[in-house]
């Protein structure tokens, strides 16, 4: 059985969107997404750029991210064809663990604990497939990667693009 792995951030929920919402009710300012390249971070006005660090190592931040259009119901297909494994470097952010986990179990209640791997870095990480949205996951990945398109990634070029869930559909199901 040929095996996906799919990244959370930015793939399956939205990250910056609930950062960028917060943000914007909490200090009535907007982002520039022009400055987005390589990390949607960088969008942040300099002077609030740690603020946005600290409330990504919050307890709670990611637990109650929006799932983006389609994936559940993808992923639940995929589940039926594929080995199917969710890989986060969750590590980054070590109060994420609880709050992604629980995310998962409330939205893919269909996956075990076992298809679940939360790492620091994901060069150790094989599979036939990986669909994430940051390129320095996809440079050592030996199976077919797929870049995950969003405002931070938009300038790379040298990997096949997946837009949304119902392309990711189109290609594997």
């Amino acid at each position: 059985m040929k095996r996906i792995i799919i990244d959370m951030d930015e793939v399956m929920c939205d990250t910056m969107g609930a950062m960028v919402a917060w943000y914007e009710k909490e200090y009535g300012l907007d982002v520039d997404y022009t400055k987005m390249k390589g990390s949607w971070q960088l969008g942040f006005p300099e002077q609030h750029k740690m603020i946005i660090h600290e409330r990504l190592f919050s307890r709670g931040f990611f637990r109650n991210l929006a799932v983006m259009d389609g994936c559940v119901e993808v992923i639940k297909q995929l589940n039926e064809r594929y080995e199917v494994f969710i890989v986060s470097a969750a590590m980054e952010f070590p109060n994420s663990l609880n709050d992604k986990l629980d995310w998962l179990n409330e939205h893919l209640p269909f996956l075990t604990w076992r298809q679940v791997v939360f790492c620091g870095d994901k060069r150790m990480i094989e599979g036939d497939y990986m669909i994430d949205d940051h390129t320095r996951n996809l440079v050592h990945f030996k199976g077919k990667p797929y870049l995950y398109s969003t405002v931070h990634n938009a300038a790379e070029t040298g990997y096949e693009r997946i837009n949304n869930w119902k392309e990711v559909a189109e290609i594997f199901l």
